[in-house]
């Protein structure tokens, strides 16, 4: 046990040694953290200030870019040939380097702003993975040769999903949901096949305790969160928001190790991470609840700090800098909590656009948030005020989040795929 945590220690810390340089998952690392060690970024650009390169795509998708080496990884779907593609660019020219991925005929639901592939990639060194939905989980080495695929059946939900793959020790971590067959997959990232799984509950009315007035609309079910790995000091946690509660599982079985209740039907943001407390929201206003890592079974009434019913959170997910939780709902209005407490410090509204799907990132103290209008605010991750340092403007529409590697910013808009960098 103590060598496989001392392992974990090591491949966590390199992890993070090299998050200045690549942001392998859609959150940056397996803690989901959303943070980046890069240093000397952009605070300002436009469409031609402080550009090094633009790539078109052909239509609008949601998902995030990751960054690995010399090569930039993205899902888009394309709805004139019913394909859902994994796009390489090279990261030095912005040149499509290769596309590979799978048709699906079969009709499938979605939101009509939640375009197919909206889940990001998980990359690491060899490998590739992807989810394309109902048309299944594909992992390609970087040359675009498929090296396995999954058919995991059909996603059925009003608004489509999102949740994007993990890869941890071995393992492909998948959520395939939301739906009501949702299962939570652990699958061995060289062969494709299922390491364990865990079934996600259907979801019975009678079983609503968060003070919601019932609604028939199955919309209003489901998550659409990424799960996050912690490490508590004397275990790791695969920990990830559902509807109705938070969960921990032992990422190499798939053992449910806590429960913690109290969020509504609804969830969107993935949980969040800071010196011992996770903390979960709802989607659109709903519960959100701060939980203590470490415990065993039901941990509500004995881990569950704080639950603030009614609360901010919107679509996108926040960072967290000692001890304080940085977040916005989908209306632009952006809140500091307290994360041990839930009690909220300051907030305030973000200049320009502010209507976000996107998800905060943290370089240093600066906190960059993206619009769905494509516009940036940047603003110091500082509990004291709320303190703007930058502000930039692609006007392109976006509902991605930015991802940071080496002195680059990537930005995915409904039109193209961006490089920023500071030009000397």
């Amino acid at each position: 046990m103590k060598q496989l945590f001392l392992s974990f220690v090591l491949v966590f810390a390199i992890c993070i040694s090299a998050s200045a340089n690549s942001w392998p998952a859609w959150r940056g690392d397996v803690l989901g953290s959303g943070k980046s060690d890069a240093s000397g970024l952009p605070t300002e650009w436009d469409k031609e200030k402080n550009v090094v390169w633009r790539a078109e795509l052909p239509e609008p998708g949601n998902s995030t870019p990751v960054v690995f080496g010399d090569r930039i990884f993205v899902t888009q779907p394309d709805s004139s040939t019913k394909s859902r593609n994994l796009f390489c660019f090279d990261r030095k020219s912005g040149d499509l380097i290769w596309e590979k991925g799978l048709v699906y005929e079969k009709e499938e639901r979605s939101h009509r702003t939640n375009h197919f592939c909206s889940a990001s990639p998980a990359v690491e060194e060899g490998r590739v993975v992807v989810s394309f939905g109902s048309a299944g989980l594909v992992c390609y080495d970087h040359d675009g040769n498929e090296l396995w695929k999954r058919d995991l059946g059909a996603i059925d939900h009003t608004w489509g999903n999102s949740s994007s793959p993990v890869l941890i020790d071995d393992l492909v971590i998948h959520y395939h949901g939301p739906s009501k067959n949702a299962v939570l997959y652990g699958i061995d990232k060289a062969t494709g096949e299922t390491v364990w799984k865990w079934d996600e509950p259907v979801w019975k009315p009678a079983e609503r305790t968060d003070g919601f007035r019932e609604r028939p609309a199955e919309g209003v079910i489901g998550t659409f969160s990424t799960p996050i790995l912690v490490d508590t000091g004397e275990r790791r946690e695969l920990i990830m928001s559902f509807p109705l509660e938070m969960k921990a599982f032992d990422p190499a079985t798939g053992e449910v190790l806590w429960t913690a209740g109290g969020l509504n039907p609804l969830v969107y943001t993935s949980p969040v991470y800071d010196d011992g407390v996770v903390v979960a929201m709802g989607g659109y206003y709903g519960n959100s609840i701060g939980v203590k890592v470490g415990g065993n079974g039901d941990v509500t009434e004995t881990h569950r700090l704080w639950q603030e019913v009614r609360h901010n959170g919107g679509i996108g997910s926040g960072v967290a800098k000692d001890g304080k939780l940085y977040y916005q709902n989908s209306g632009g209005v952006v809140y500091c909590d307290d994360m041990k407490t839930g009690k909220t410090i300051w907030k305030d509204r973000l200049p320009g656009a502010g209507k976000s799907w996107g998800s905060f990132i943290l370089v240093g103290d600066l906190i960059y948030s993206l619009s769905q209008a494509g516009d940036t605010v940047i603003f110091k991750a500082n509990p004291e005020k709320f303190e703007v340092v930058g502000q930039a403007d692609l006007r392109e529409e976006t509902n991605s989040s930015i991802a940071v590697a080496g002195r680059d910013l990537y930005i995915r808009t409904h039109e193209a795929l961006w490089c920023i960098r500071k030009q000397d």
